[in-house]
């Protein structure tokens, strides 16, 4: 894979990862929310399980994009 393909990886998958992150984020504080209004399990439990799948998934793309980035350095410093 050439340089500029891990570098437009990066650059898409950076951003778009810390967003979803901070989106299940918010969605854990609002199950959190929830749970501590005294919403019954059968509402917080589900949201609750989403919202991490969401925030984890941010996560996972946003390392991702670390090591397109990583792979981009490593083959920018070899064509020198």
């Amino acid at each position: 894979m050439n340089k500029n393909k891990h570098y437009r990886n990066w650059m898409i998958q950076a951003p778009l990862g810390l967003v979803i992150l901070g989106f299940g984020v918010c969605l854990v504080a609002e199950s959190a929310i929830l749970k501590a209004a005294g919403a019954s399990c059968m509402q917080w439990v589900p949201a609750g399980t989403i919202s991490l799948c969401v925030f984890n998934s941010g996560v996972c793309i946003f390392g991702n994009s670390i090591l397109e980035r990583v792979r981009y350095e490593r083959q920018a410093e070899q064509e020198k």
